[in-house]
């Protein structure tokens, strides 16, 4: 693999300030604010400023080992015996032409200080990190629902193997909906039949009420889901029922599957932004969410179901849900409407998330919820979690194999910038 294909690992990642509030930052300031002044005892080991006050690229940037391309601490500093520094209190920046070697090398240049002071930023922002994240594949359901054509029931079996055979623990199946209000599912006993010797991973089905959840054990199902709404008016669109309703129905679904020990995954659909109500409040949320794992379910999956969210939002969403049901048994599940997907995902394993719903090739939507694009694309997610040095246990290669297989079914790109960007340096390459 060439270096262009490569993820930034830990030691490679720009430097951050900031680890528990998403800032602003302003291009054209260089004067220090408040919170420069707990960078340390040079404000410019954090930035470096230039004389026509403008930012620069952070100072770890140029320091070793920080990039391939990196320019050398020396080099930048070196060339200019005569440069000065302007000091006011705790806060030094670099001017003019004149350089005192003695404050580089009791200040600046003091490579323990420095490596220390990058040391503790890294800490702060990767320390809710989780080592490991499962990541539940919602693309054969999820994605393949939303598609205008029938995708036939072989391709949606092949699709599985090779999700499964990528190393995805999770691959969600198919849905036994009714066929009347989502038709590109209605072959879901046949494809659970097209699944059944496939091992490795749990091959969990959407099941929207008691009926559904029979037919499901009946062809074969080891794990279903059910779906609610912290809308209210999405869930009269969407199941055709209040809120209450829904949550009574799955109260019947998580009482059969408790008697034959069938694990039930619960989803909160619309945690951020509703296509009818607008913005949602974190209490519904929580409450939704409350009610399903109270009921029985083993894990809450939160859904930007219509992808509004963004960090700002997501926050205090999640605060709110965390406060009555642990945070190890939270999922989030983002579609990437507005581009957002990755940002939110990063906050969120900040915050201890440590499972993740994505779909192959960014495929998906939401027919109930105009103007939603693809969820989050799986290819992206694992590309970002092994920058950050996460282990999901997929094969990159396999998984982009899979995205390349239903994107040249339903002939079109792949969804996925990693998959395009890697496609465009393979070819570039030969």
């Amino acid at each position: 693999m060439s270096s262009l294909e490569e993820p930034l690992g830990l030691d490679k990642l720009p430097s951050m300030s900031t680890v528990n509030r998403i800032q602003r930052f302003s291009s054209g300031a260089c004067r220090p604010r408040n919170d420069d002044m707990g960078m340390g005892n040079c404000w410019i080991e954090g930035r470096t400023c230039s004389l026509s006050n403008s930012c620069c690229e952070d100072y770890e940037e140029y320091s070793k080992g920080a990039y391939p391309w990196r320019r050398n601490s020396r080099d930048v500093l070196g060339d200019f015996p005569n440069q000065r520094t302007l000091s006011s209190g705790r806060n030094h920046v670099v001017y003019g032409s004149a350089c005192d070697s003695s404050y580089f090398e009791g200040q600046l240049c003091n490579s323990n200080s420095r490596d220390n002071h990058i040391g503790d930023m890294r800490n702060k922002f990767f320390k809710g990190i989780p080592k490991f994240v499962k990541i539940v594949e919602v693309g054969p359901r999820d994605g393949l629902q939303n598609e205008k054509s029938i995708v036939p029931t072989s391709v949606k079996v092949e699709l599985i193997r090779r999700l499964v055979s990528s190393g995805l623990p999770v691959v969600e199946a198919t849905s036994f909906v009714s066929p009347k209000w989502v038709p590109q599912l209605a072959d879901a006993k046949d494809v659970m039949d097209g699944v059944c010797g496939v091992e490795g991973a749990r091959l969990p089905v959407l099941t929207p009420n008691l009926k559904g959840f029979e037919a499901a054990i009946a062809a074969g199902a080891k794990e279903v889901a059910v779906f609610a709404s912290a809308s209210e008016s999405f869930s009269k669109s969407n199941i055709n029922c209040s809120i209450e309703e829904s949550l009574s129905r799955y109260r019947a679904v998580t009482h059969a599957a408790k008697e034959l020990s069938i694990p039930v995954r619960g989803y909160v659909s619309c945690v951020v932004g509703c296509p009818v109500e607008g913005p949602i409040t974190p209490l519904k949320v929580a409450y939704v969410a409350k009610e399903l794992y109270e009921m029985g379910c083993f894990e809450i999956s939160l859904a930007d179901t219509i992808g509004v969210g963004t960090p700002g939002t997501v926050v205090p969403m999640l605060e709110a849900v965390m406060d009555v049901v642990p945070v190890e048994k939270l999922a989030v599940h983002f579609h990437d409407t507005y581009g957002q997907s990755l940002p939110n995902i990063l906050i969120s394993l900040q915050m201890g998330i440590s499972t993740l719903d994505s779909s192959v090739a960014g495929l998906g939507g939401c027919p109930y919820a105009k103007g939603a694009s693809g969820n989050v694309a799986t290819e992206d997610v694992v590309y970002m979690l092994h920058g950050l040095g996460v282990k999901t246990n997929v094969d990159l290669a396999k998984l982009l194999l899979a995205g390349d297989f239903i994107g040249k079914h339903l002939g079109r790109p792949s969804g996925s910038k990693t998959a395009v960007a890697l496609s465009r340096v393979a070819s570039f390459s030969s």
